[in-house]
């Protein structure tokens, strides 16, 4: 009678994710995740930077292994057990060889993505960064939009929230702005109109979501990740501490988090992060084991408008379409 009753607390409180939840079996080098779900395929479908960090670097300074990168894809039915399912299929004539950070939503009848490009490899941060948009009606062949006109040359790391009183707003790094994070507004996610800096610290890869009422953004600081919170969508009040700035006891969970993507599921919500591998016991033998990085995943845990994460603790996923 008891383990049944355990097996059904087991089942109700869903399948544990194991760590790391995706492992690039390409490179070893899987961040900056987006996530959505296909109702036509009955599965969830993450779409994420698909680094080359198994390249050989004669040059600690050469930076080609975050450089020439695909958009890789993995598929899942409860969130917990993922399988890789190859690359994006993502039209050249409007992109380039660098695809970082995409943001896929289903808004307005389609599937829409908006992508940071870097045309071209370089063995540098030097170089132009844009943001393209398309549309897909099925995840997988995807059509060329319009590059996003946000006033620098220098831009990456877009995510769309739907605003309350209609309209979408855009938050993305303005790296000519001390890597700022900044907003633009539209009407028909297409033309978006330029606003100032959210905020002056630098940091990167932001998250907008909705969740328990109130709008949140999540952006990574390198130094964990900073949370905000807002009634409005405008209005924002930052949280004082970082989350998931301490490294998890786990293997491959050993660094600070980097990059959130974020997954709703009603009253639940759930943190998919990326970890660079400097932590583990490969890199002591190889210097070059740290370029490595996984994706992990963890619940997000909210109180009196403040959000914690306890990376260490078993992560039920129950994913609701």
């Amino acid at each position: 009678m008891i383990a049944s009753l355990l097996l059904m607390a087991a089942a109700a409180s869903g399948p544990v994710a194991p760590k790391p939840l995706l492992r690039d079996p390409v490179h070893d080098g899987a961040a900056d995740a987006s996530t959505v779900y296909d109702r036509k395929s009955g599965e969830w479908v993450m779409f994420y930077t698909n680094r080359r960090a198994d390249l050989p670097m004669e040059d600690a300074k050469d930076v080609r292994w975050v450089h020439g990168t695909a958009i890789g894809t993995a598929r899942s039915k409860d969130g917990a057990k993922w399988r890789y399912s190859g690359t994006a299929t993502i039209p050249t004539r409007c992109t380039g060889e660098t695809l970082w950070a995409p943001e896929v939503q289903w808004l307005e009848g389609q599937w829409h993505m908006w992508l940071t490009v870097v045309p071209g490899i370089y063995r540098d941060w030097n170089a132009p960064r844009f943001i393209v948009h398309l549309t897909s009606p099925d995840l997988k062949s995807w059509t060329c939009g319009e590059r996003l006109d946000l006033g620098s040359d220098r831009v990456i790391d877009a995510s769309v929230l739907a605003l309350p009183g209609g309209g979408y707003r855009l938050f993305f790094n303005d790296e000519r702005m001390n890597k700022a994070i900044r907003t633009a507004d539209s009407s028909d996610l297409i033309h978006w109109s330029v606003k100032d800096r959210l905020t002056d610290t630098p940091g990167e890869g932001p998250k907008a979501f909705r969740w328990k009422g109130k709008y949140w953004l999540i952006s990574d600081a390198w130094k964990g990740l900073l949370v905000m919170r807002s009634d409005d969508g405008t209005h924002w009040t930052r949280q004082p501490d970082y989350i998931l700035a301490t490294p998890g006891k786990a293997p491959t969970d050993r660094a600070k988090g980097q990059h959130p993507d974020i997954i709703v599921s009603g009253d639940r919500a759930y943190i998919i992060y990326f970890v660079h591998q400097e932590g583990e016991d490969e890199a002591k033998a190889n210097p070059d084991w740290k370029r490595r990085s996984v994706l992990q995943i963890a619940e997000l845990t909210e109180k009196d408008g403040i959000v914690s994460v306890d990376r260490d603790a078993p992560a039920h996923i129950r994913l609701k379409p």
